[in-house]
């Protein structure tokens, strides 16, 4: 009996099955012509398995190592509780397979659900067809395919599938009025919530708009407790609790609402609801979330006794920036004529299915990314493929004949898709993974000779990688890089030796003070909890000063009295860092007192460089006179200093200084490179230029561990 019930399930299901099954195929298929097109590319795997294309992908896969590994470091900032790292625990767990394949993968597969919710959405609203061209498009297009490629392992790999899932669930219950559909969206909210925490805002939306649709139907004197009902569950799912109690309340209300009985109590549960929301958090993540893309600052300021000034990192994040409306078409459509199209197609699918207004929130929240960041785009992909894909049954239903028909939608489906599939193998060729396989290595190796509480200081954009390959702490990553964060670690980088030594060490043993603060407030109520300053401020204050400048200056001059140790620092320093060098200056390149920029250094680099007799022609308006050592910049003549020359032989790094004049810039020739860097003497002089450019090191401060033409590697010795 329950056989011939599935078959007849399936039976009544076949299409809409058989065009799920297509669709995820080909997203899948899609996502794995990187590994066809890389395959052969040795230095993209490690241990015999390809290695991840994201920076932050190590973060969650530095969580689920240490939940498999059953423990990790305090204040190590290990994600071990946040949903990406629990899935990919269990998920490695479960399937037989290495974990670095798992991470890898995990994104193909998982990315490729986006295409359920299209169809199934589609289907309630009895355009299928429209939902299947949709969910074709929408899982390769630019933005969608970038952020869920093989290796992109990073929450995005679901951030659009449960929203839309969520979308699904509303549109199906104001379609059917079924109950299921009012669980299924709130379970959705709860499971969204554990994977993205972020997604605050997106459910707050959807849950206006249907308030705002019980008004119209109240307006029409129609009924809403079913309305009612869903925005209960909504809310209860919102709440700022814990995720279990959340489910416990969703479940026992909905329960309660199949019994005709809790009609008369509905107004109540709704009540208990609204306020429970405003009492638990209310608006606050909304505005805390958006504000640092919407309002953006070039200077943040603390709030303490100095009130100082930090450079803000959201002005050299691109996908926190403004983006042309070329690019912001292509990233939603693949192309700007598709884009418009499409566009019109969600009108007119709006005006055939009013339902489908609903999808506003994820629409307007993807066209706010013409303001505020490319990052954005991603959430308009499947409403705008739902629009071309309307579009395109509409108007080809219009033909007599069915196979025309056939054929002109299937001409036409090629053709949007036809951009997308070339920006995939475009995006193929040039996207590799994170670090190559011999920087891996190095980081294994420096991993097995530190300990876990040690700490490297390296530019936040490496701060995942060393913590998953070495199991060491870091000062800034990915998830914390705020100015008064990365005020120190560039100060570290970009000057002297001394100062640059004195402050690792100080920032490490402040930062270590800070965890352990911030844990015992978290215990006291709020009026009783320590103010935590920023730690330069802290430094300033307890070294006697009242201005920060003349502190940091007395760290250029002379030895002061440091913290007492209580770990060891290593500072990394990579040959990719060589390239972001002026944008890591950026952040201590500034008065602290007033917010102000100094004059940036002077910093040039350039692989391609030609020569005659008597010049090296670096640029079109940059050459050098090569008898006379000078620099002509544009109608500037600038004396050359010295002139470097650096290459790596079995011996190690082999270095020929030529001195011309007594000022001026100096020019470095790093030949295992092909790379020539003009630069000021402050640059010269920098720790990172003097210890990984050169291998000039002051042996009092500090000790080389480990020396490669891909990253060095030192300890601190003070």
């Amino acid at each position: 009996m329950a056989n011939t019930k599935y078959m007849k399930w399936i039976q009544q299901h076949k299409t809409v099955l058989v065009l799920l099954l297509l669709a995820y195929l080909f997203s899948v298929g899609v996502r794995l012509l990187w590994v066809y097109q890389n395959g052969d590319m040795e230095s993209y795997r490690h241990n015999g398995s390809f290695m991840i294309n994201t920076n932050d992908g190590y973060f969650w896969a530095e969580g689920a190592r240490d939940i498999l590994q059953g423990g990790h470091q305090e204040y190590d900032r290990s994600p071990v509780r946040q949903a990406a790292s629990q899935l990919t625990a269990f998920v490695a767990q479960v399937l037989p397979f290495d974990f670095e394949a798992i991470i890898f993968y995990m994104p193909v597969f998982l990315g490729s659900l986006i295409v359920v919710p299209i169809i199934l959405l589609a289907r309630d609203i009895q355009e299928t067809a429209s939902g299947f061209v949709a969910a074709l498009l929408a899982s390769i297009a630019w933005s969608y395919y970038n952020r869920t490629m093989a290796g992109y392992y990073d929450t995005d790999m679901l951030n659009i599938v449960l929203p839309t899932v969520l979308l699904w669930s509303l549109v199906g219950a104001y379609q059917t009025r079924l109950r299921m559909y009012q669980l299924i969206a709130a379970l959705d909210i709860l499971v969204y919530r554990w994977w993205y925490p972020q997604s605050y805002a997106l459910e707050f939306a959807f849950i206006v708009f249907i308030l705002l649709y019980a008004g119209f139907r109240v307006y029409k004197k129609h009924s809403i407790r079913y309305e009612i009902e869903l925005i209960t569950l909504m809310l209860l799912a919102t709440l700022m609790t814990d995720g279990l109690i959340r489910l416990g309340l969703v479940i026992v209300l909905y329960l309660l609402f199949t019994r005709e009985k809790a009609g008369k109590y509905l107004y109540l549960f709704f009540g208990v609801s609204v306020a429970a929301f405003f009492i638990t958090g209310g608006f606050d993540p909304i505005w805390n979330k958006l504000q640092g893309y919407v309002f953006q600052n070039t200077t943040v300021t603390s709030q303490e006794d100095l009130r100082l000034h930090f450079f803000t990192v959201m002005q050299t994040i691109r996908e926190a920036g403004n983006i042309s409306f070329e690019l912001f078409a292509n990233r939603i459509s693949g192309h700007q004529i598709t884009f418009v199209l499409s566009l019109a197609g969600y009108v007119w699918l709006c005006y055939k299915h009013r339902i489908m207004l609903l999808a506003l929130p994820m629409v307007g929240l993807g066209f706010l990314a013409l303001n505020s960041g490319l990052r954005f785009t991603i959430y308009a992909v499947p409403i705008m493929a739902l629009g071309i894909g309307f579009l395109i049954m509409q108007t080809t239903s219009y033909m007599r004949h069915r196979s025309l028909r056939y054929i002109a939608a299937g001409g036409l489906s090629i053709l949007i898709l036809l951009p997308n599939l070339l920006h995939v193998k475009r995006y193929n060729s040039h996207i590799g993974p994170v670090f190559n396989k011999q920087e891996v290595q190095l980081l294994e190796k420096f991993g097995n000779m530190a300990q876990r509480e040690d700490y490297v200081v390296t530019w936040w954009d490496y701060g995942y990688p060393v913590r998953y390959y070495s199991d060491v702490k870091t000062l800034i990553d990915g998830g914390k890089h705020r100015g008064s964060a990365n005020f120190p670690v560039s100060f570290v980088l970009t000057q002297s030796q001394l100062a640059a030594a004195q402050m690792a060490r100080l920032e490490v043993e402040y930062t270590e003070r800070d965890y352990a603060r911030k844990e015992k407030n978290r215990d006291l109520p709020e009026e009783q909890r320590e103010p935590i300053a920023p730690t330069i401020e802290q430094m300033t204050l307890n070294h006697g000063f009242k201005d920060t400048n003349l502190f940091l200056q007395s760290l250029q001059l002379e030895r002061i009295k440091l913290p007492e140790k209580t770990r060891d620092i290593y500072l990394y320093l990579p040959y990719r860092m060589l390239s972001i060098y002026p944008t890591v200056g950026l952040f201590s390149n500034l008065d602290l007192m007033t917010g102000k920029s100094y004059e940036r250094p002077f910093f040039y680099m350039t692989q391609q460089v030609k020569q005659d007799r008597q010049f090296l022609y670096f640029a079109k308006n940059l050459k050098m006179d090569k008898k006379e050592a000078v620099l002509q910049i544009g109608d500037s003549s600038v004396p050359v200093k010295r002139f470097v020359q650096t290459r790596y032989e079995q011996s190690g790094l082999q270095t020929k200084v030529q001195r011309f004049h007594a000022q001026g810039l100096n020019v470095l020739f790093l030949k295992s490179y092909n790379t020539f860097v003009i630069v000021d003497e402050q640059t010269y002089n920098s720790l990172y230029f003097q210890l990984y450019i050169l291998e000039n090191y002051d042996k009092t401060l500090f000790e080389p561990i480990i020396l490669s033409p891909w990253a060095k590697i030192y300890k601190l010795k003070i």
